[in-house]
Parts: C-alpha cells; sequence; structure tokens
C-alpha cells in the first residue's frame, strides 16, 4: 500500500483514527485477551500441512504489530509480528462484519490489530490466520521507515530504540543474546555456591577502581555522594562477614568520555571467591566464558570482524611486561628487558621512541601500561590472561612474594578489548593503607581518577579478609563480541546520548 509522503501520512493516519472512532472503536482500547502469540503459532504450526490444518480446524485468537497490508478488493492481506515472528492474516469482506471490515480498511502500516480465526495455508503454502473477527489494538500515528530492510541511520537507532526493534530483527537478536548471557552467567555461579548480592549504587566514597565518578547530594542528609564507579569494596565486605562466594551483576557509572567501547553507565558482573587467588580466577574465567557462549549462541566460536574467536579453553597466560618488551622490541629492531620497564627514566625513553608523551608525574608502571595499550591490545583477538601488572597501578590487588613492583592480577583481553579485570585481593589493611595514602598524592596533584580513602574499608580489613581472588566482567563488551557488534551502544538498549530536541 503506498502512503503520502512526509506530514500528510500523518495526517492521513489521524484521519484514520478519527473515522475509526466514528465506526464506534475505541481510540485506545484497555485490552484485548489472546489464546497465542504469533511467536507460539508459527512454532506450534509453521511445518503443519495445509491438509492437516483443514482437518484439525485449528482457531486462535492472536495479536500483533501491522507490516504488511495488500489490498485486493472485497479482500486484504495483513502481515502482523510480535517482535520475534511473522504471521499472514486473510481478511474477507463476506467474513467479517461491516464495522470490522471497516476496520480493516483504515489500517495502516505499525498499527496494532487483535485477530480471530482459522489457521490454514494459501495457494502459495503461506500460513495464515482466516480472519473472523478483528479488534483495532493502537494506531501508529508516526510513519515506519520505508525500507524494511531496517533502519539504517545508526544515530536514529539509538535515540529511538523502539523504532529500531520494529525493523530491525537483528537489533532484538543482540538482546535476545544478551539476555541469554546474563541468565548463562547466572546458572553458572549459583551452581557453584555463589550467592548473588547487592549492593549501594550511591555511596559516600567512590572506590573500587580508578574512575573519575558522578557527583550527587541528597538533600535530607545534606551529603555529598557518588554513584558507584565498582561494587568491588562492598562485596569484599561481605566476604570478611562470612559470604564466601558473592557476585553481582550490576550498574556503574564513570564520568568518562564515550566511545565505541566506552559508555559511561555500563554493566559488570563482580564476584568474590574466598581461599583463592587469581591463578583459580582463570581457570574459572576460561569455564564460564565457554559455558556462557554456549548456553547464548549454540557454540564456543563466534566471529567478530571477520574474525573466529575461540571460548574454548585453556587461553593463552602472557606476563605482561613481557608483552610490552615483545611489542617495544619488534617495534624498535633491538631486544628490550623487563628491567628496562622497572627504571623510570628507562621506560620513559622507550615510550618516547615508539611515538608516546609520558607525564613527569608518571611512574614507570604507568609508562609501561600506556605503551601496552598503544601497542599491544588491538593484537590480542583470541581470548587472552595478560598478568602480573606493575604494583603502582593496581592499588587493591596484592602483591607478589618475590617481586614488591608486582602485583598477582589479570587481565583478559578478546577481539582487542579489555573484557575481564582480576586480581588476588590486598587483604593486608596496613598495606592497604599505604597504597590509600599514595592514591591521596596523586589526587592532590590532579589524579582525578586516583582512589580515595576508605576509612570503613580500612576497619573491615581489620577484621580479618581471608585470601580471597576477585573479578570484574563488563558485560557488555562481552555482548559485543558475541553478536559481532562493532560499539557498545549495539548491545545497551538506551546508550546516552548527546541531548536533542524532539523533532516532529
Amino acid at each position: 500500500m503506498t502512503e503520502p509522503q512526509g506530514t500528510d501520512q500523518r495526517a492521513q493516519r489521524r484521519a484514520n483514527l478519527a473515522a475509526l472512532v466514528e465506526l464506534g472503536v475505541p481510540a485506545y482500547p484497555h485490552r484485548f485477551c489472546c489464546t497465542d502469540t504469533v511467536a507460539a503459532i508459527v512454532t506450534a504450526h509453521g511445518e503443519t500441512s495445509g491438509e492437516d490444518l483443514d482437518t484439525a480446524q485449528i482457531k486462535t485468537v492472536t495479536a500483533g504489530r501491522v507490516l504488511i497490508v495488500r489490498s485486493f478488493g472485497k479482500a486484504r492481506f495483513l502481515v502482523i509480528s510480535d517482535g520475534v515472528s511473522r504471521l499472514q492474516v486473510y481478511v474477507r469482506q463476506d467474513t467479517l462484519s461491516e464495522r470490522d471490515f471497516g476496520i480493516a480498511a483504515l489500517l495502516d502500516i505499525g498499527d496494532h490489530i487483535g485477530v480471530e480465526g482459522r489457521l490454514f495455508r494459501t495457494r502459495t503454502n503461506e500460513l495464515t490466520v482466516r480472519a473472523g473477527r478483528l479488534e483495532f489494538l493502537a494506531k501508529c500515528l508516526v510513519p515506519l521507515p520505508e525500507k524494511w530492510h531496517g533502519l539504517t541511520d545508526v544515530e536514529t537507532r539509538y535515540r529511538q530504540r523502539y523504532v529500531d526493534l520494529i525493523v530491525n530483527p537483528a537489533s532484538r537478536h543482540v538482546f535476545e543474546v544478551r539476555a541469554r548471557v546474563l541468565t548463562a552467567i547466572r546458572t553458572f555461579l549459583v551452581d557453584r555456591g555463589y550467592l548473588e548480592v547487592e549492593t549501594p549504587m550511591m555511596q559516600p566514597v567512590a572506590g573500587g577502581a580508578l574512575a573519575r565518578p558522578f557527583v550527587t547530594h541528597h538533600n535530607a542528609q545534606d551529603m555529598r555522594l557518588y554513584l558507584r564507579i565498582a561494587p568491588e569494596l562492598y562485596l569484599e565486605r561481605l566476604v570478611v562477614g562470612g559470604m564466601e562466594r558473592v557476585f553481582e551483576i550490576n550498574r556503574n557509572f564513570r564520568n568518562e568520555g564515550i566511545s565505541t567501547q566506552h559508555n559511561p553507565e555500563f554493566t559488570m558482573l563482580e564476584f568474590y571467591q574466598a581461599y583463592s587467588d587469581y591463578r583459580d580466577l582463570m581457570t574459572m574465567t576460561e569455564q564460564l566464558l565457554a559455558a556462557v557462549a554456549r548456553e547464548a549462541t549454540g557454540g564456543d566460536e563466534v566471529t567478530i570482524g571477520g574474525q573466529t574467536v575461540s571460548f574454548r579453553p585453556p587461553y593463552p597466560r602472557m606476563p605482561l611486561r613481557q608483552v610490552v618488551c615483545e611489542a617495544v622490541g619488534a617495534q624498535l629492531g633491538e631486544p628490550v628487558s623487563e628491567e628496562d620497564l622497572r627504571d623510570r627514566k628507562t621506560a620513559a625513553a622507550l615510550a618516547v621512541q615508539v611515538g608516546l608523551e609520558p607525564a613527569d608525574d608518571q611512574g614507570a608502571g604507568k609508562i609501561t601500561m600506556e605503551i601496552f595499550d598503544a601497542l599491544c591490545e588491538r593484537a590480542l583477538v583470541q581470548p587472552t590472561f595478560i598478568h602480573d601488572f606493575p604494583t603502582e597501578v593496581s592499588p587493591l590487588s596484592k602483591q607478589r612474594d618475590d617481586d614488591p613492583d608486582t602485583v598477582e592480577r589479570f587481565e583478559l583481553y578478546v577481539a582487542g578489548m579489555e573484557l575481564a579485570n582480576a586480581f588476588s585481593e590486598l587483604n593486608d589493611p596496613v598495606e592497604q593503607r599505604h597504597r590509600f595514602e599514595a592514591q591521596l598524592r596523586e589526587r592532590r596533584g590532579g589524579d582525578l581518577e586516583a582512589h580515595q580513602m576508605d576509612e570503613d574499608y580500612l576497619r573491615a580489613l581489620e577484621y580479618g579478609l581471608p585470601p580471597t581472588a576477585g573479578e570484574g566482567l563488563g558485560i557488555d563488551r562481552l555482548v559485543m563480541v558475541l553478536t559481532d557488534s562493532p560499539s557498545i551502544r549495539d548491545v545497551i538498549l538506551f546508550p546516552l546520548m548527546r541531548s536533542k530536541e524532539v523533532s516532529e
């Protein structure tokens, strides 16, 4: 059916709604009782022959959004969808009341209708409902995109996700995978004795990560509060309290830039396991991701950016300084030692040679991380553990017994992105205070991402935190990998967008 263009379409749709009201049809009815969803009908009878349908005389009452209207005088073919499946509806003037056929004549693409009828197959073998009753349920007053293969403007897809979901089946698939990911994670952890908990999203001290927080104010208590950047310190308090295995699927907020891998509001899995270290979590992470990939996609291999990524364990485990040495050595054409990266002056010189400009207040550890981010991260396509980080960049991690300048920490990289961060938790309250004090000095020097002092957390450590390992895993980035999505905005239903006036 050809519709007028631009504002004429809206005027015509409003006129059709007025005509429906003149027929005695409620403009916005309260309810419609269905016996079946469109998806259930297609699942149950998608392979049933026309002969068997005629014999069984299967009746149904269903509802959906009109996607296609084809008019043939006294008959019409409609295609409706419940967002999952599509189903054809056959409307004939001689089988409907005058009111109901009048409804069919006033339908626009995008309207919601309810249908009661019998299933059959057309001459082209299309599963179809022969309508015996038609109900109008809602008018789509804004024309949908003309090209039914999808809404192609990326910004519009993010701003108007409701339209994106109507016309782009692939978008709905992404969020179905996301839902399966969350279910699979919960099942995996609960089956291993983990307890799901909830911790505060507004906190008096922003802690648990090196990030700039959002600041808010509680009027009644006259308190400055921070939207949480991580739940880590609260989850560790629970381990102190005797909850030996805890996890939270949480929303975090970081006052940082927006990119294809960053959204200021994002979803993380964080879990903590007593009597364990970071090596235990490497093994567990392999098992978790393999299980989640199978449950969410049907296999442990996915394709992202044209490359096949396998979540089948085991994953390579590579020390961070070793990876950086190899990358810098390859670029400069001469060997670089790990000792070079431990000396601030030498590390800074190497950074300059590979095109970086280290800040004066950066120590050797931070410079090493800058080099890693610039030269190494994007090359890590297959799941890879990068472990043993400089103490300088890991204020909550436990140092190695044989190397105080290195902590027991790993990050997992997949498809060139950091997917997880984990470490053996620092549980010495004296050493933790020293680390916090060092962070405070950095804050006074202008580093707004440096960790704040958290006296209550230090008090909790004094009650005794057993040997514990903890991990944070980015749900959004994991879904990006599993669905071959190029941007984090593709996997967040309503990503943050710059303000824009709603246009008519």
